[in-house]
């Protein structure tokens, strides 16, 4: 397998969305036709969450599985080029996730996080999960392929 030069890599990573990914527009796409009416990318708000619902005092962080190291998913792998680069670069991504989502809590902000996977699994199941929650009460939520079964959460 070839390496891609700094140049060839810099630009495949510029490429790289960080907001609009398509996992994002799909779960926006499901909760608006389920009549949820949210806000994006509030920058107002600790990590911009992808979708912020003010009525019910609640967010949604979409994450890549690759990028924010959901751990155990087949997803989450470590690229083999320049390792320590790759592990400093995730650690920093997770350490920062949790500091938003404390503050948020601390804000008074229910959190929810989806990740990726659950997304491509069932996407339908995740939008209802979401929902579900959303008329709920609970602080928090987490949705993704769990490593030991097929199902979400």
């Amino acid at each position: 397998m070839r390496v891609p030069t700094n140049p060839q890599r810099s630009r495949m990573m510029s490429s790289i969305r960080g907001k609009d990914t398509k996992p994002e527009r799909i779960l926006r796409a499901l909760l608006f036709s389920r009549g949820f009416r949210y806000r994006l990318h509030v920058r107002k708000l600790p990590g911009s969450p992808d979708l912020v619902f003010p009525k019910y005092r609640a967010v949604v962080f979409v994450h890549g599985c690759f990028w924010h190291r959901h751990e155990g998913c087949r997803h989450s792998t470590t690229p083999r080029t320049n390792e320590e680069f790759w592990q400093r670069k995730f650690l920093g991504n997770v350490v920062r996730d949790r500091r938003h989502v404390g503050a948020l809590h601390a804000l008074g902000w229910r959190v929810a996080t989806v990740w990726e996977c659950a997304l491509k699994h069932s996407a339908e199941d995740t939008a209802r999960q979401v929902e579900t929650w959303l008329h709920g009460n609970e602080k928090a939520l987490v949705i993704g392929q769990s490593v030991s079964a097929s199902n979400g959460t």
